[in-house]
Formats: structure tokens, C-alpha cells, sequence
């Protein structure tokens, strides 16, 4: 029985969200263009449970580039209303059209001169006749048994006010670059911003060997460096290959075979052509995807010129907290 509810409740709440797709025409289209052309902030307000809506949103919009804030209603009239200034948007939410608080507030934003977008499942109500714009996000019912808590009509405007925020992305040409900026916190905020010149590590700490060094020398500056692997350069410093511990133990079963002298061969002779590098401004996650792909857990940087200028192992990334 509960699991019969349970899915009665997500397909009522899935087929309102999807009756809403025919309803993006010229009104939806007349919002994201008065967003984008308000000189402030976008004001999202509505009491309840469409209230709690309204704060996701506007955080939402918030997030994506797009100014907003919260105002909650009762406050509004009481006082905070000073909030909204002239060159505002204001996006009200109301299932009914009829929240008292909501419809007390519409005089004064109205004598502010504040445009008004509605998000409301009664177009003919109040607030529809008093917003310019008026977005249809009724539902055929709700989710609640009773037809009293609001499920389905909250759900609908949730994923109306997701679709004005990523249009409005789009349209303002929102980069990830941009999102990093409002998300310096935590994990996100360190896949968004670290780049691999950040942690990486330079100096002295850099495993390097000549093309002519031998193996058995090699071996002491992988040992050495603990970065289990060494980069092998040429006269001019510049990058020709590596030698990782798999290698050495690819290596050591092959000679065994055939009696080869590996100690005795150079560092050229078993070196592996062409690795995979990466810039110092790239970011950090970038050196992660890097290492999956190639199945790796160390990544050489290096200049214009091929001159390795840092490394950078899977453990410094996960320390970074970018894995």
C-alpha cells in the first residue's frame, strides 16, 4: 500500500511538472526579458510553503548570475518592503492568487512603480490581474490525498523558476568561471577554483634524470622524490619521457626472461615516450580526469618550451580535497 502511494505521489508530481512545458510561450519569454533588462535586483516573494520555494529560487538566480533576494511577505508590509527599490523585478508566488499578505504588498510596489511577474495557478486572481506578467504553474491536483498540503502546485513551481534561472544563464552567457565566483566553498568551490599551480610541486622536489643516466641511478630518484616516477629530459632540460614503477616492474619482468642487465641500461632505453602533461593554469580538476583517463597518479607540468616546471601526484589532490 505504501509503496502504491508512494508512486502516486511521484507520477502526480512528474505529470504536472511535464503540463507546464506547454505553457513556455510569449508570456515566459516577456519574464526573462524583464528580468534582463531590470536595472536591480530580482525580488522573490510568497508566503508558506511557496515562500520556501521562493527562497530556493532566488538562490538559485542568485548562483547563476542573476541578483536576487528573498522578501518575505508578512515583513514586507511591515517594514522591509524599504527592500525593494525602483528598477526592481518582483516575482511573487501564490497558488491561490489571494495571499492576503501578498495582495496587501501589491499597492505599494505598484506606487513604487516595481514590474510584477507572477507565478500562480489562478491567473484571474489578484495577483494575476495586478503583475505584468503572469505565468500559468496550475496543476490538475494535488499530490496530498486530502487536496490540502501543497505538493504537486509547489513542485510545478519550483521547476518553473529552475527554467527562468537557466534561460537567464544561457542568455548572460554564465560560465563555469562565473559560477566558480559565487561557489568558493568547499568541494565545489576548490573543482571550480584550484588550478594545478596551486598544489603542485616545484623545485628541487621535481624528479628528473638525464636521457644518459642509468637505471640504477634512476631508480634512487624515483626512490628518492616518492612520486613513483621520474621525468627523463635532454641536454636542454627539456621533457623526453618517464619512468614510473610500473615500468621498472615491466621491465624486470623482461629481463628475467631474457637475462638482460637492467641496472646497467640508461634511462632512454626504457623510458616511456610522449607522457601526458599538463599546464600549470589548468584546473585542478582537470588533472584529475587527466589521471582516471590515463590510469595514472602522477602528472608532469611543463612550460611553453617542454621544460617540466612542476608535478603534481593523485595524493596532493586528494589532500586539496578536489577528489
Amino acid at each position: 500500500m505504501s509503496i502504491e502511494q508512494a508512486k502516486r505521489v511521484l507520477k502526480i508530481e512528474a505529470e504536472a511538472v511535464e503540463r507546464l512545458i506547454d505553457r513556455i510561450d510569449g508570456r515566459f519569454e516577456m519574464a526573462i526579458e524583464m528580468i534582463l533588462s531590470c536595472r536591480g535586483r530580482v525580488v522573490v516573494t510568497g508566503m508558506g510553503k511557496s515562500g520556501h520555494i521562493g527562497n530556493k529560487i532566488a538562490a538559485t538566480l542568485a548562483s547563476t548570475g542573476t541578483p536576487a533576494l528573498f522578501l518575505h511577505p508578512a515583513e514586507g508590509i511591515h517594514g522591509d518592503l524599504g527592500m525593494v527599490t525602483r528598477g526592481d523585478v518582483v516575482i511573487a508566488i501564490s497558488n491561490s492568487g489571494e495571499t492576503e499578505e501578498l495582495s496587501r504588498m501589491l499597492p505599494s510596489l505598484k506606487r513604487i512603480g516595481i514590474r510584477i511577474i507572477a507565478l500562480t495557478g489562478n491567473p484571474d486572481s489578484t495577483l494575476g490581474k495586478n503583475s505584468d506578467v503572469v505565468i500559468n504553474v496550475g496543476v490538475k491536483e494535488e499530490a496530498c490525498p486530502l487536496g490540502l498540503a501543497p505538493t504537486a502546485s509547489t513542485t510545478a513551481t519550483l521547476a518553473m523558476g529552475d527554467a527562468l534561472a537557466v534561460v537567464l544563464l544561457d542568455r548572460r552567457g554564465f560560465r563555469q568561471e562565473d559560477f566558480a565566483c559565487y561557489h568558493p566553498g568547499g568541494s565545489l568551490g576548490k573543482r571550480l577554483l584550484l588550478r594545478v599551480q596551486d598544489i603542485m610541486h616545484t623545485g628541487d622536489a621535481i624528479p628528473r634524470v638525464s636521457a644518459d643516466t642509468l637505471i640504477r641511478d634512476a631508480i634512487y630518484e624515483i626512490s628518492s622524490k616518492k612520486m613513483g616516477v621520474t621525468s627523463v629530459l635532454d641536454a636542454d632540460g627539456r621533457l623526453l619521457g618517464v619512468i614510473s614503477d610500473g615500468d621498472l616492474r615491466r621491465w624486470m619482468e623482461r629481463t628475467e626472461k631474457t637475462g638482460e642487465n637492467l641496472l646497467a641500461k640508461k634511462a632512454k632505453d626504457i623510458m616511456t615516450k610522449g607522457p601526458k602533461v599538463i599546464g600549470r593554469d589548468a584546473l585542478a580538476a582537470e588533472a584529475v580526469a587527466v589521471m582516471e583517463s590515463k590510469s595514472i597518479t602522477c602528472l608532469l607540468i611543463t612550460d611553453r618550451d617542454g621544460r617540466p616546471e612542476g608535478v603534481i601526484h593523485l595524493h596532493d589532490l586528494l589532500k586539496a580535497g578536489v577528489v
